[in-house]
């Protein structure tokens, strides 16, 4: 029987929706303050809102390998995500962070539609993300944003 068996397929061939997803939680565990000028942008990335859904419970499941914390876990994030840098920050920086926590590490926004192709986009980010510093030059502007 085929009950529970339907995940969104992006349109894509399975390497080519692996590699979607590898790029886009690389990309969303690796951003920091220090890769980017913007400190609002911390830990947050904005993409269409079904690639947010999909990658969720992909980041999600990371996440929960880097809490169990043995080698056995960070050999199967690595062959998940390919990237050592990646498994790393989920090792040592991300599962800590949620340590207490039972799942739900991330979150997905809508925010609009493309101008382009009309697409709804949205932001995945995580949940406890750290704040942005008062003295940064972007604060006022994110100040400004949510008021």
């Amino acid at each position: 029987m085929r009950h529970r068996k339907h995940k969104t397929k992006l349109n894509r061939s399975l390497g080519h929706r692996t590699a979607t997803l590898r790029n886009l939680a690389r990309a969303l565990i690796l951003q920091t303050n220090e890769d980017r000028e913007n400190p609002v942008n911390l830990e947050r990335i904005e993409t269409g809102a079904v690639k947010a859904k999909v990658l969720q419970p992909f980041v999600e499941n990371l996440i929960t390998l880097g809490k169990k914390g043995t080698l056995h876990h960070r050999r199967q994030a690595f062959a998940k995500l390919q990237d050592k840098e990646a498994v790393h920050r989920i090792f040592e920086v991300l599962a800590p962070r949620y340590k207490d926590r039972q799942g739900g590490y991330t979150r997905v926004i809508r925010t609009r539609r493309r101008m382009g192709d009309g697409c709804e986009m949205a932001y995945i980010e995580f949940v406890d993300r750290p704040e942005v510093p008062a003295g940064t030059p972007a604060a006022p502007a994110a100040a400004a944003a949510a008021g």
